[in-house]
């Protein structure tokens, strides 16, 4: 089931269309990263999906309830992380709960359970200070735990991972991967490391327009170019290889670096046999025999150039 489905949806502002054409679903249990360049139009469509802001054509389906501009009906389903959440900083993580708790209408009990087992999920139950005094990286911890407060269905997250440092990224990144199972992750960004590590699918914007989509082993597998790293623990040993008869109808389409080679090539199991079989003509076994894949770097540079 697709927890959230995007047609044809388009937004322009006066005479600058800054979403063109957009259809995506993002699947139940899943982490979809939603990749672009600042002002790709990434923020604009997480505003129409919750509602506040009006798309100039195209439909927003949330689990199965279309979207519609000025109401709210649909946000029960959503948890929200903005790119910068703002907070009472008198108040402390539990208090903070407590209030966003009863505004949404949740019983004290429910408060309090929910509240204590989300602190500990992002690692904040034992940090009774206010919350004037944490850190950007505590801050977006206490954020995904407020969104999470009512159980949602779907999870926007909008720029977690920006402006923290490794150690931020990564403990937002692990708890997005352990909040997986009961609940959808939609989380935007141009930091490709983090998509890489966590998405199942993703989706790239550019232009307004969507670039790539789908899983990211269809989107590699659909954008392949085979080759061949073979790397040496010499250039002496780099040089001798080269010299063998077994390679010479593969020399004209390589990379050579100081160590290594990559034999580009649309018949990888051809090459493979043929480098095997230099090894033993010239008696040179390398230090790293590697098929290379496309990463999700070299994708993105592609599609927007």
């Amino acid at each position: 089931m697709d927890i959230l489905n995007i047609e044809h949806l388009s937004k322009s502002f006066g005479t600058n269309n800054v979403i063109d054409d957009l259809s995506f679903s993002v699947p139940e249990n899943s982490i979809f990263g939603f990749i672009g360049q600042n002002g790709a139009g990434k923020t604009t469509t997480m505003k129409m999906v919750l509602g506040l802001l009006k798309a100039t054509s195209g439909k927003i389906n949330v689990c199965g309830e279309q979207v519609t501009y000025g109401q709210n009906k649909t946000n029960k389903y959503i948890g929200y992380l903005p790119d910068v959440p703002e907070f009472y900083g008198y108040m402390k993580p539990f208090e903070y709960l407590k209030l966003c708790g009863e505004i949404t209408g949740l019983s004290e009990n429910k408060i309090k359970s929910r509240s204590e087992e989300l602190l500990v999920l992002v690692g904040l139950n034992k940090f009774n200070k206010r919350i004037g005094g944490f850190s950007r990286g505590m801050k977006q911890r206490l954020g995904i735990a407020q969104a999470l407060l009512n159980e949602p269905r779907l999870l926007i997250c909008d720029e977690p991972t920006s402006a923290l440092d490794p150690v931020g990224r990564k403990e937002i990144l692990d708890i997005l991967h352990k909040v997986k199972g009961k609940t959808t992750v939609l989380f935007s960004t141009h930091i490709l490391s983090d998509v890489e590590r966590i998405c199942d699918n993703i989706a790239v914007l550019h232009g307004g327009k969507l670039a790539l989509c789908g899983t990211l082993s269809e989107v590699k597998s659909q954008h392949k170019q085979d080759g061949l790293l073979v790397e040496f623990a010499s250039q002496v040993d780099k040089q001798q290889f080269m010299t063998s008869h077994s390679l010479a109808s593969l020399m004209t389409n390589v990379e050579v670096t100081n160590t290594s080679i990559i034999f580009h090539t649309h018949d990888i199991e051809k090459t493979e046999m043929a480098v095997i079989s230099a090894f033993t003509e010239t008696k040179i076994l390398p230090i790293r025999l590697e098929v290379l894949e496309p990463t999700l770097e070299s994708l993105f540079m592609e599609v927007v150039k």
